[in-house]
């Protein structure tokens, strides 16, 4: 698909707007309170714990935006997090990325708010 196509596609220019006006956006199945697959709810889950605010899109809720972010990101599963615009990755990647403490440079450099200690716990819990 080409730019220019990209550009008339209402789903694409609907996920560049929330990547565009939000410094943390989760594409998942379900929302930050309520997630409907394991994936969505882990990442979530560390996003909360770590006190990240985010914005949550429920891709179950429209279909055109469920296959639409899989198109604009080049990357077929869901969950897809966004840090200023960037796509980071899935469920694998943020995990090690926290485990690793990759995303809390990513969250300092970003300026992205989030908890130092509630990321050392993650780590010691799971170290």
């Amino acid at each position: 698909m080409s730019q220019v196509a990209n550009e008339t596609n209402p789903a694409h220019a609907q996920i560049q707007a929330d990547i565009t006006s939000n410094d943390v956006v989760l594409f998942m199945k379900g929302t930050k309170s309520m997630p409907q697959c394991g994936f969505s709810s882990r990442v979530a889950g560390v996003l909360n714990y770590m006190g990240v605010e985010f914005k949550d899109v429920n891709v179950l809720a429209d279909e055109a935006v469920r296959q639409g972010i899989k198109d604009f990101s080049d990357w077929p599963t869901i969950p897809q997090l966004y840090v200023k615009g960037e796509f980071v990755g899935g469920c694998d990647i943020i995990t090690e990325m926290t485990l690793s403490g990759e995303l809390d440079q990513l969250f300092e450099t970003s300026g992205v708010a989030y908890d130092k200690e509630a990321a050392d716990k993650i780590r010691e819990a799971n170290g």
